[in-house]
Order: C-alpha cells, then structure tokens, then sequence
C-alpha cells in the first residue's frame, strides 16, 4: 500500500512525500539516475552506466526497487533495491557476498531479504524521509514474511580510514553480535592506529540502522569503486527497537 506523508523542518516548506514501488523500466531508470547523481558527488564513484548518468549492474534487474516522491514536484528524491533470497539463489548469491564471506547464513531460520544501493537526494536527508522509505519497505517485510533484513552500509574513505576506524570503534563496542551470521570481509581495511579523542559521527543510514535494531556482523570491506568501507548489517525482524518498530508497524 502506498503511503503518503507531510514532513516539514525549521529550513524547508511542508512536503507532501509518497512512497511507492518503482515497477517498469522507465522508473528503474529514474532510480538509477537519481543513485548516480548521489553517488557519483558524494563519493566520486566508478559507476557502471556512467556514461548514461546512471548507475546500474547487473542485480538491478532481478531486485524490487521502491522510493519516495515529493508529490509538489514529481522528483524521486529517495530510493532503495531489495533481492530476496529466491533471486539471490537464482544470481548465485547476494550482492553482500561479492564484498563478505558470509558464515551462517545458510542457517539462517526463515527468508532474508536484502536491502542495498539505498540513496537520499541531499535536500531531503531528514527523518521524516527515511521514515517515509521505510514504511513502504515495512509493507514488503510484511507481504513476503521475510524475518531477516541485511545490506550493506557505506562509510566514506577519502579520509584515508580515520573517519572509518573512528566509526567503527563504536560500533564494535555496542552493536558488533556475531551470533546469527559472521561477515568476513574479502578486501580488509588496512590498519590504522587511532588516537583516543577522534570522534565521528555515524553516516546517516547507518545511523537509521543502528536505531531500528540491526547489528554488525563483522569488520568493514574495502569497495574502491566506491572509495568506502562497508559494514555489514543484519536486522532480524522479532528484535526491532521498539522505540523505532512504529516505522516497520506493518511487519511486526
């Protein structure tokens, strides 16, 4: 079911934002037009499709792709793909195994959907987006009963790896659980000795991560198309924090 929503914030007038499933070809494109535009200016990536303004590979056509639209001016401003695990088996893996061996999942109880290539236009980078996104991908957990969700999250690298290695002290004293699935990373970060004072903030879909319930599963993998360090996620959908769990009501 679609949903529709008015968000406003201190800097920007009322939005009437809808989110939606992204079905047919002409909507793939708008997706992979909207993920170059973010992509390529945030992180300088190496974009298969480039050459069209677009970033696309060869899972595209194989995933459900769902975003959100600002209704006042017909833009998708905020976008998402999903590969469950009957495509996943069907491609030969996940797009996450390209990056991890990933010990345990086939012991995984119940279907595992996995979420990636997740972009937000830099105008629209507030809760009331993401909440937006996730209520439509809470509809998909829900009509697929998937009990699993995981993905990757990308850390930017042009730092050379302190903003990375910042991050991921943090995550590995609060969030790091092994229990479920173990994610090693096929290309490691290089070692980086860090002082005790540096800070970072969290990347703000990783962020969104963290606060639903999902864990990591182990050390970030370099992509250099990408110039990021990826974190794997893994959200299991009876362990939502139910302070969030109002985003994803439809699949609890």
């Amino acid at each position: 079911m679609t949903q529709i929503a008015r968000t406003r914030d201190r800097s920007t007038p009322e939005r009437r934002l809808q989110a939606e499933r992204l079905l047919g070809a002409a909507a793939l494109r708008e997706a992979q037009a909207l993920r170059f535009r973010v992509f390529s200016a945030e992180f300088d990536a190496k974009l298969q499709g480039a050459e069209l303004g677009l970033d696309m590979d060869d899972y595209d056509g194989h995933c459900a792709h769902i975003g959100v639209r600002d209704l006042s001016s017909g833009r998708l401003v905020a976008t998402t793909r999903l590969l469950d695990h009957h495509a996943a088996r069907g491609l030969g893996g996940y797009y996450s195994e390209e990056e991890f061996r990933l010990d345990g999942l086939e012991g995984l109880e119940g279907a595992v959907l996995e979420i990636g290539r997740t972009c937000v236009d830099p105008a629209y980078r507030n809760g009331g987006t993401i909440a937006v996104l996730w209520s439509e991908l809470a509809e998909v957990l829900n009509e697929g009963n998937y009990r699993y969700l995981m993905g990757c999250a990308s850390i930017p690298m042009q730092d050379g790896g302190i903003q990375a290695e910042a991050i991921m002290q943090r995550l590995r004293e609060r969030y790091l659980c092994t229990e479920h699935l173990r994610a090693q990373p096929r290309t490691p970060l290089p070692a980086l000795d860090l002082p005790g004072n540096v800070i970072a903030e969290l990347p703000p879909l990783l962020k969104a991560y963290m606060r639903l319930g999902a864990k990591i599963c182990g050390e970030p993998c370099w992509d250099p198309d990408f110039q990021v360090a990826d974190v794997f996620i893994l959200l299991k959908r009876d362990e939502l924090c139910p302070r969030y769990a109002r985003h994803f009501k439809a699949a609890v």
